[in-house]
């Protein structure tokens, strides 16, 4: 289906032009013209809602407006929204919309604390340019039929984020920006590299193309000399992803970014490096995901318990988070690599889940940093729930979400994740039945673990904090927001999933999947 309108075009320029109308407008119209912002980034979140109610997505929508680029041989950018990327879409909006409102008083009063230390930063203005650069760069992303247009989007987020990071992190950012920077295009020069070997030898770019009418995947490579292309293109989104072994600059960024960039960056921009491996990757090179299955779903539970017992481990809460954080894209690449239509589709469930719980977490760092004097350790933290008990509980609402339990949505991308890989697996006798049922409970017991125990660390015992800081309940409902609406697709996932099992199945069927 190609839409009458090009609505998906539409909310990338929206929210530009009012992130422009921020940096010129007076200070003390900031807020409002910020609030109309977030309120555009919304906008695919509703788009993607309204196709999935009328049974678009099972077919998959297509922009009106398309850039031919076929005569440079780098094939035509179009934008799509199906089954598979709507869970993305919609947790890229709703988490860049609402931390968008949050952001507005938090980085206020962010950059009054850098110039009080003799070190002012960039205005608002520019910090609000820069956020919605990387917000709509990340939708491009979720969008993007092409190898190359897909490229483009990376890049702008990934710059737009360096600086972010650069002008108004914590600690040595400048340093940590700098790290950050070199781990991101290391790991996007090996996509590249991945991408332009591919495109070189296919003479194309494309990965999805309009087919009568309908859209439909260029045909799979299964020649050895294109594995070249596949590994770097994987290499390059596993560092993106932070998979164990190439994770080590994530805990560093995410910690020390502005917590609202960190709200972005941890659920949001690392999950896309999982959607681009089942969008891109499988498609394009089934026979790689098909010959190293194990070894990749190996990776990913060593990715899941590896992740969540480091976060044990930690004292600062967003470093905690950011742990936490690849613990969890173990999951999403576990249900990729089950290869089944029930994973791929668990993982997609598992990058909203994700994004909605974590980026209520990362919030409500946030509100501690600004209230309690810029506060994160969580051993000086305790009994917060007594100061605190609306925050204290959209936190658990956020720690369910990584857990999977029942209201949130991260109990139906478990569940998925969790039939993929007992369809995936071949159960030939006792032993294997036993090693997959210890794996699975040791995953699910660790992630119980790190979240449940930091939960009762912070938030009940004896309270450690009197003081107060400044007050910001202005953006708790943001907070508020978010958590409902984890709840909401907790309850109305029933008009995503025929387009998400649709889409799925697709990819299973690429590889034999079921």
């Amino acid at each position: 289906m190609i839409m009458d309108y090009p609505l998906l075009w539409i909310t990338l320029i929206i929210p530009l032009i009012v992130s422009l109308i921020v940096l010129l407008v007076r200070i003390e119209n900031v807020r409002s013209t910020a609030y109309v912002g977030g309120f555009t980034l919304l906008l695919p979140a509703f788009i993607a809602t309204y196709y999935a109610i009328t049974g678009a997505l099972s077919e998959g929508v297509f922009d009106p407006l398309q850039i031919d680029m076929e005569n440079r041989g780098l094939g035509r950018f179009m934008l799509y929204i199906d089954g598979l990327s709507a869970p993305i879409v919609i947790g890229i909006s709703i988490v860049t919309g609402f931390v968008s409102i949050y952001s507005v008083k938090y980085m206020l009063h962010r950059i009054d604390e850098m110039s009080s230390r003799g070190e002012p930063p960039p205005s608002f203005g520019v910090y609000y340019v820069l956020y919605v650069v990387f917000s709509i760069s990340m939708l491009g992303m979720a969008y993007s039929t092409n190898l190359a247009e897909f490229y483009i989007f990376l890049e702008l987020s990934l710059l737009s984020s360096f600086a972010l990071i650069a002008y108004y992190g914590y600690g040595d950012r400048r340093r940590i920006a700098l790290l950050y920077f070199i781990w991101t295009h290391v790991a996007g020069a090996l996509f590249l590299a991945g991408v332009l070997y591919y495109g070189f030898k296919s003479g194309t770019f494309d990965v999805i193309k309009i087919v009568e009418g309908l859209p439909a995947y260029v045909s799979p490579f299964l020649e050895k000399g294109y594995q070249i292309a596949a590994w770097l293109i994987i290499i390059g989104l596993f560092i993106k992803m932070a998979v164990f072994g190439v994770h080590m600059w994530l805990p560093y960024a995410h910690a020390e970014a502005p917590t609202p960039v960190s709200a972005l960056l941890s659920p949001n921009l690392i999950g896309i490096a999982g959607y681009a491996l089942a969008r891109f990757a499988l498609p394009l090179f089934p026979s790689v995901f098909e010959t190293y299955q194990w070894g990749f779903v190996a990776l990913s539970f060593i990715t899941i318990i590896y992740g969540g017992l480091v976060a044990l481990r930690q004292s600062d809460f967003k470093r905690f988070l950011a742990y936490s954080s690849v613990s969890q894209m173990g999951y999403m690449l576990l249900g990729i690599f089950t290869l089944t239509a029930y994973g791929i589709g668990g993982s997609m469930l598992h990058y909203l889940s994700h994004a909605v719980g974590k980026a209520v977490l990362f919030m409500v760092a946030g509100v501690f940093i600004a209230e309690l004097h810029g506060l994160r350790a969580i051993d000086k933290m305790g009994g917060l729930a007594r100061r605190y008990p609306l925050i204290a509980a959209v936190s658990l609402l956020g720690f369910m979400h990584l857990v999977g339990i029942p209201p949130a949505l991260g109990m139906w991308s478990e569940i998925l994740i969790t039939f993929g890989l007992v369809k995936a697996v071949p159960l030939a006798g006792v032993g294997s039945v036993v090693l997959l049922s210890s794996l699975v409970i040791v995953a699910f017991g660790v992630t119980a673990a790190y979240s449940f125990v930091t939960m009762r660390r912070i938030f009940f015992g004896p309270l450690k904090q009197q003081g107060t800081g400044e007050s910001l309940d202005d953006f708790k409902g943001s907070i508020l927001f978010i958590a409902v609406l984890g709840v909401f697709f907790f309850i109305a996932i029933t008009p995503f999933s025929e387009a998400l099992r649709t889409a799925s199945t697709v990819l299973s069927s690429l590889v034999g999947g079921g």
